[in-house]
């Protein structure tokens, strides 16, 4: 009856500890499968995040692409030249400046050569200042060049409109540098001359 009593007691206490054991286990597997869920989750929102950053990038690459194109064909449009610059008034006027230097300038150098009232350093240096004179108003001439051309330089029309009114003020300040200073020239070849006549005139009245 005792051993009985005995036996009946190890069975009960296997069976608790198997109870425990097979308890332990399911609530290790309960943890397993929520753990195993929050991973699940955890990989949708990576997997969600990696697909919003992805078309982030690529929203962000076609407007970047879209401003370059926009960019590039505004400055495309920059190299072009308009009607409008092509016949601002100010085009031909400095055309007209540049024929009026050379013009002017040879005009005034032959003559002074011509009278003899002159010496020869004097016609180098007069013969240095047209020169140089000419050659400024040529660049004049290739800087308007530039601006009227097309694909040369990326320029609004008012950028192109003011570049051209500078052109023109600098190479019409060359034609009124010329301009005094063929007059002084002219003014001292008079007195000059003036003298001439005066001294021969002196000589004959004395005469020598």
């Amino acid at each position: 009856m005792k051993s009985l009593l005995i036996l009946l007691l190890l069975t009960a206490q296997i069976s608790s500890n198997v109870l425990y054991a097979q308890s332990t286990e399911a609530q290790q597997l309960l943890l397993n499968v929520e753990k195993l869920a929050q991973l699940k989750k955890i990989l949708s929102n990576m997997k969600k995040g990696y697909e919003i950053v992805s078309t982030g990038y690529n929203t962000i690459k076609d407007i970047s692409q879209g401003n370059f194109n926009l960019h590039d064909a505004f400055l495309n449009a920059l190299l072009q030249v308009s009607p409008t610059v092509r016949k601002y008034k100010r085009v031909a006027d400095i055309i007209s400046c540049q024929s009026q230097i050379v013009k002017e300038y040879r005009s005034a150098f032959n003559r002074f050569k011509s009278t003899n009232l002159f010496n020869s350093s004097e016609m180098t240096y007069m013969e240095d200042v047209y020169k140089n004179l000419f050659n400024k108003s040529l660049q004049n001439l290739d800087e308007l060049g530039m601006v009227l051309t097309a694909g040369k330089l990326r320029m609004s029309d008012d950028e192109r409109i003011a570049a051209i009114d500078r052109i023109y003020k600098d190479i019409s300040d060359k034609l009124v540098f010329l301009r005094s200073f063929n007059n002084e020239g002219s003014v001292l070849a008079v007195q000059r001359g003036r003298e001439m006549v005066d001294t021969k005139l002196s000589e004959k009245l004395n005469g020598l």
